[in-house]
């Protein structure tokens, strides 16, 4: 497989009826860090801070959706509302029959700026 170079590169490999799902994560994450920046990191769709800290990846898979934080501080934080969707230590699986949560994806966005921010990354 070629490496990708660009989301919109990324976005043209998914099937057209599992692409409008993946646009509508990606405005949402762009609406929640406006000053972030897209990018490819393993192959997939990311965001990272001003400051290049990583924030968050997404992508589609045959059964579900995920959204890779990186992070316990987005587990702590959202807990019990993040437990159904929860695959492993920080993978968020939402089922590709099921509609994306928006709301709670910008949640996790925002703990994530708060989290780099924290940490000295903008």
């Amino acid at each position: 497989m070629t490496s990708l170079s660009s989301v919109d590169e990324y976005l043209a490999t998914v099937p057209t009826e599992r692409r409008a799902v993946l646009e509508e994560m990606r405005k949402t994450i762009r609406a929640a860090a406006p000053e972030a920046t897209e990018t490819i990191a393993y192959d997939m769709p990311a965001f990272r801070s001003h400051g290049g800290q990583f924030l968050v990846s997404f992508a589609a898979y045959k059964h579900h959706y995920s959204l890779f934080p990186a992070s316990g501080a987005v587990i702590e934080a959202l807990g019990d509302e993040l437990s159904p969707y929860l695959s492993g230590k920080g993978t968020i699986r939402f089922p590709a029959d099921q509609p994306v949560p928006a709301s709670l994806v910008t949640r996790v966005v925002k703990v994530r700026l708060t989290e780099v921010a924290a940490r000295g990354g903008r």
